[in-house]
């Protein structure tokens, strides 16, 4: 019922503040609709927890009002029997939750993102397209200074080929393009260096049609091609991704991490929720209101600072993603314990 609430004024938000670039753009009705409905799963994955805190604080919060608590630990009602059915509805949205994030948010992820680049940051691509080094097998690293993906060509292209740690031969080229029509590349002004024991063996093309074992997906993926793929497709995809050397996999593996914090999110939060607002307060519902949006707000800082951490430097992702579940389980804890009786 709060996702419910909620959506429609975020809806309703985002599209007064993209209407002119919709307009502009003469985006098809169809496609915002389905955009819309994109969003609209992609930000309740995301917030999932969130809401469940705030549901749980505004009902438990009902219930301390209305006297109602105490007359349950009065009757002889243990506080973990209380807390049981907090326990089985948090079970329940946490399957959901998982099942959201490993096959169905990135279908929606991939919608949203497609059409967000599309209409909304025309002109930015969004892949990585400047200076690609890319490791593609066990013996071969690739170079690019650039690559324009709607052409499928790219400029000062560099194949170096290595076996036992030597290097066999090196291919270079002014440019290099891919044909769709028979899956082959097709190199400019092509210089192949065959290293030789006392002499190189070198060989000129003005033009040379080949084929390769990488494509223009593994060569330039798009920088949110993780949310986009369910859990099995990304597992091996960041292994494919290791294996070359990415210099993105902190930011793929912060992805595959969230799939299984959040679902343990959703109880570290109710069992908070329940524990701030069994109390009848002076101030009433308003006042645990009010402490749990500030919660909710200092475990989002959190999530987003190391997330940002992860992704842009070497700090561990399974740290990044777990470290508010830490923090907030350890909170949980105490509030549990020192909650009324």
């Amino acid at each position: 019922m709060m996702l419910l609430l909620f959506i429609p004024i975020g809806i309703t938000v985002h599209l007064a503040e993209k209407i002119g670039k919709i307009l502009e753009n003469d985006v098809p009705l169809g496609e915002v609709l389905l955009y819309f409905v994109d969003f609209t799963v992609y930000f309740a994955h995301l917030l999932f927890p969130l809401f469940l805190f705030l549901s749980v604080i505004f009902f438990t919060s009902k219930l301390a009002n209305n006297t109602e608590i105490v007359a349950f630990l009065s009757s002889g009602v243990s506080f973990t029997r209380f807390l049981r059915p907090y326990l089985i509805g948090a079970s329940i949205v946490a399957v959901f939750a998982l099942i959201l994030g490993l096959y169905l948010a990135p279908e929606a992820s991939k919608g949203f993102n497609d059409f967000d680049f599309k209409y909304f940051k025309k002109g930015k691509s969004a892949a990585d397209t400047k200076n690609v080094f890319r490791q593609i097998n066990d013996n071969d690293y690739i170079y690019v200074s650039s690559f324009n993906i709607k052409e499928k060509l790219g400029h000062n292209f560099t194949l170096e080929h290595f076996e036992d740690d030597k290097m066999i031969y090196k291919i270079e080229a002014q440019n290099i393009r891919y044909i769709e029509n028979d899956s082959t590349y097709r190199m400019i002004k092509y210089v192949k260096r065959t290293i030789g024991e006392h002499d190189d063996i070198l060989v000129k093309e003005r033009r040379k049609d080949t084929l390769f074992s990488f494509d223009l997906e593994d060569l330039t993926p798009v920088e949110y091609i993780a949310e986009t793929l369910t859990y099995g497709d990304l597992t091996k995809f960041i292994a494919k991704e290791e294996k070359r050397g990415s210099s993105n996999i902190g930011r793929y593996k912060l992805v595959q991490y969230r799939k299984w914090s959040l679902p343990v999110s959703v109880f570290i939060l109710t069992i908070i929720a329940v524990a701030v607002s069994s109390i009848k307060r002076r101030g009433g519902m308003g006042v645990n209101l009010a402490f749990g949006i500030c919660i909710a707000m200092v475990f989002v800082f959190f999530d987003k600072i190391f997330g940002v951490m992860a992704a842009q430097s070497d700090f561990s992702p399974i740290l990044a993603v777990w470290f508010p579940n830490i923090l907030f389980g350890i909170l949980a804890t105490y509030l549990l314990y020192n909650a009324k009786r």
